[in-house]
């Protein structure tokens, strides 16, 4: 890596996969095949993991850098449906705070951040939102509980990620940056039984 990115100043790890992509497989605790598990965990975490740790090793040499870890809103809440795809991205949240730790403890001025996007309209969503007249209402129905009652865009994140690879955010470590159109902010819902 070293012999190709000679000097690496920001990293972002964003690869993700939900689970479904493949197959519309169950994927809550009790039916979610352990393959379907470990590759959901493979790609986001792992991928996350060494990501993290290959910047480190390019960063070194300049002590300083800035690792972004696109995580989610489900690594902060449970999501019955897509328990590895939550597990994972929880996994994600934690692992950037140990990268933060690690790289102060070692004097490497390398801040590591965690994004935690809920709906943003990418194609990881097409599977739910299909393509037929009732698009519209899927899309309504599956931001119905967000305040600001839409999807949020990509350009949206990457403005925040842009910002955390600013010199503007060289006190932001170990920090993680919720961009949900204020799901998390609080909720009056009363969750369903099914």
């Amino acid at each position: 890596m070293a012999k190709t990115y000679p000097q690496m100043d920001v990293v972002v790890n964003n690869a993700g996969i939900t689970g479904f992509e493949e197959s519309p497989a169950p994927q809550d605790p009790e039916h979610a095949a352990l393959e379907d598990w470990r590759r959901v965990h493979r790609v986001n975490l792992d991928g996350t993991f060494l990501g993290c740790r290959y910047a480190i090793k390019a960063m070194r040499a300049s002590k300083s850098g800035s690792i972004i870890n696109i995580s989610s809103r489900s690594g902060m809440v449970g999501i019955p449906g897509a328990a590895a795809y939550a597990s994972s991205k929880a996994g994600i949240r934690n692992h950037s705070k140990s990268v933060a730790l690690y790289c102060a403890q070692n004097g490497l001025n390398i801040r590591c951040n965690s994004i935690h996007p809920a709906a943003i309209l990418t194609p990881i969503w097409e599977p739910m939102l299909g393509d037929g007249e009732d698009r519209q209402a899927r899309m309504d129905a599956l931001v119905a509980d967000t305040p600001a009652r839409r999807f949020g865009t990509v350009e949206e994140v990457a403005a925040v990620a842009v910002m955390l690879a600013s010199d503007e955010a060289s006190y932001i470590t170990g920090s993680e940056i919720t961009i949900d159109g204020g799901l998390l902010a609080g909720s009056a819902a009363t969750p369903s039984r099914g």
